[in-house]
């Protein structure tokens, strides 16, 4: 039994010894055979079975350990032994002859030599003793922003405030010329001022005299919730009924008309809050008491006011107002009030905004008429932040006024007829917004339907050319364009202007009495400097007619030759007016300034009869304290 289990592991151990010694002399058939049959006789006589044995030795040379034959011998040799890559002819055999001729010697190429010799110095590269000093620190995370912290403003230094500042100068034409303004200073819960002003000039001809003077107090007091402000102003006019025709001497002397104003107001305001639904209110008492020379007088009293709730996007309100007036002449004494209400609500969105609602007037005292009036308008942002695209559509009652009248033509006659002109629809389209920065422009088409429109027309009479008012029975219509334009290209220079074209298309008259179609006003102030300022204005006015007498003249004077006065319209040339002033600093608190009028010297007329000033300039000084 025992002599049994030694053949066994004999014979394992033969196959393992001879098994990775064939693996290892695998070579290709045709390599065997060139190598059996080139070869030099070795010289040693090869025996199969010794040779064998031999090389199988030699191939297993390298193999200290029975492990690594073991591994070698686990290759596949099935295809490599034998010639022409099949089995052998001995039986199934893996073993081959290898005879080695000569040893191999490499060769390299002479780009791929290297020929550097290696530094064999022994050099040890100096190291620093390092010290490492720990930061007790919190890491911050730089990923986000950090907040600015509040600086400290520099203490401010208030600039010496002058409040008050005088101004007096005379020039051609007798000019006088004084201003004066009044002020308590900075305080932002109570604001109290007043001023004084003065202008007189005599032209060429016969008391062709105008004085103006104005003096005023206003007050204000702001406070969390509301604000209340209030003045009273009071004006006086003074001309002389001069006009005439140059045909027609002059023989009779021109009479003395000047006029009182004595005008107040105050008002009581919610302040804007930038709040959520909020509610505001305003209320305002405004009058005057009016007289000229004669017996024209004219007392007027307006009461009005306002509330407007906000509701997110929506602004609802209704505006109110009394208009009690009393004109009275030597021939009348009328009790002309208005009252109108005016409820709305408006929309507003981030590119529109949208005012829906009526005007309704209602006349008592001597008139008696009720109407009822559109009142809406839409804005609509074509270009957002810089164009808007407007439509509106409106009407109200024009109040013929004494008062209002003589502001507009100082030589207005006695006992003028007063009627209430309406307005019974007007509409305008148009564009507004900026162009570029600081240039912002308003242009818009209208069309305005008027009842009853109020006229001036020239009459002759014993105290001189006198005018009285007319109305156009029936309705009007009045078209046309304006345009408005305001450059400020840098905070030292500004420049602005007006255009305005009219067309009148009349009910019975057969002109627009002595209103122009073409209006052009303009201006400029441009500082050179802190010391030199510079101001400039230009008014062009259009053609005008006035209507012809159709009577003839009475004592004033007998008529020319030329009787077309009385049959063909007088017309009023059209004209150009441009003004310009200059004022220097001397110092903080002295100005010199110097103004000039007409510098065209043209002889126009705002009237029939009644020319202008030419040329004429006056200077002076300002001081402020």
């Amino acid at each position: 039994m025992k002599l049994r289990y030694t053949y066994t592991l004999l014979t394992l151990i033969i196959a393992l010894y001879f098994v990775p010694a064939q693996a290892q002399t695998k070579k290709p058939a045709k390599k065997a055979t060139v190598k059996t049959t080139k070869t030099k006789t070795p010289a040693k006589a090869p025996v199969k079975k010794a040779a064998t044995k031999t090389t199988v030795k030699k191939t297993d040379a390298g193999a200290k350990k029975l492990g690594d034959a073991v591994s070698r011998a686990s290759q596949d040799t099935t295809k490599k032994g034998g010639a022409n890559g099949n089995s052998p002819a001995n039986g199934g055999s893996l073993s081959e002859e290898i005879v080695v001729t000569t040893a191999y010697k490499p060769v390299l190429a002479d780009a791929v030599k290297i020929r550097r010799n290696p530094d064999l110095e022994d050099k040890v590269p100096f190291k620093a003793p390092l010290a490492y000093t720990p930061l007790d620190k919190k890491l911050d995370q730089d990923s986000e922003i950090k907040r600015l912290d509040a600086q400290k403003r520099p203490a401010e230094q208030d600039s010496v405030l002058l409040n008050n500042y005088v101004k007096a100068g005379v020039g051609s034409m007798k000019t006088l010329f004084g201003e004066a303004y009044f002020g308590n200073g900075r305080d932002q819960a109570l604001q109290v001022g007043g001023f004084l002003k003065h202008l007189s000039q005599s032209g060429s001809w016969d008391k062709q005299t105008e004085s103006k003077d104005e003096v005023g107090v206003f007050i204000k007091s702001i406070n969390s919730e509301n604000n209340i402000s209030g003045r009273i102003n009071y004006k006086r006019r003074g001309v002389y009924f001069y006009g005439h025709p140059d045909s027609i001497p002059l023989t009779f002397t021109p009479q003395k008309q000047y006029f009182n104003d004595i005008s107040g107001e105050v008002e009581l305001a919610k302040n804007f809050k930038d709040v959520e639904n909020d509610f505001t209110y305003s209320v305002k008492l405004n009058g005057y008491s009016f007289g000229n020379a004669y017996k024209a007088r004219e007392s007027n009293i307006v009461l009005s006011g306002f509330v407007n709730q906000t509701i997110k996007q929506f602004y609802t309100g209704l505006g109110a107002s009394v208009d009690l007036a009393n004109p009275k002449d030597s021939a009348y004494n009328l009790n002309n009030s208005i009252l109108r209400l005016n409820p709305y609500i408006k929309f507003q969105g981030t590119n529109y905004k949208i005012d829906a609602g009526v005007t309704i007037a209602k006349e008592f005292g001597d008139y008696n008429r009720f109407f009822v009036f559109p009142a809406a308008k839409l804005e609509y942002q074509v270009v957002p932040k810089y164009v808007r695209l407007f439509v509106e559509a409106k009407g109200d009652v024009n109040r013929a006024s004494i008062h209002d009248f003589a502001n507009a033509n100082p030589y207005i006659n006695q006992n003028i007829k007063l009627q209430n002109s309406v307005d019974q629809l007007d509409i305008s389209a148009g564009l507004k917004g900026t162009l570029a920065p600081g240039l912002s422009f308003k242009a818009a088409v209208f069309r305005n339907s008027v009842k009853d429109m109020a006229l001036f027309v020239s009459t002759q009479t014993a105290q001189g050319y006198k005018f009285d008012v007319i109305y156009d029975k029936g309705r009007s219509r009045v078209s046309g364009f304006n345009g408005e334009l305001d450059f400020k290209a840098t905070e030292d220079v500004n420049i602005f202007g007006r255009v305005e074209f009219k067309d009148y298309k009349m009910a019975t008259e057969a002109q627009a009495w002595n209103l122009p179609k073409f209006l052009l006003t303009a201006g400029t102030a441009i500082h050179i400097n802190n010391k030199v300022s510079i101001t400039g204005s230009l008014l062009i006015r259009g053609t005008a007619y006035d209507r012809p007498f159709g009577i003839v003249p009475g004592p004033l004077g007998t008529p020319s030759p030329n009787t077309s006065l009385l049959t063909q319209n007088r017309e009023i040339a059209s004209f150009a007016d441009l003004n310009g002033g200059v004022e220097y600093r001397v110092t903080p608190v002295i100005t010199v300034f110097a103004q000039a009028n007409n510098i065209l010297n043209s002889g126009y007329q705002n009237w029939v009869y009644y020319p202008n000033y030419g040329f004429n300039i006056f200077g002076g000084v300002g001081f402020s304290f």
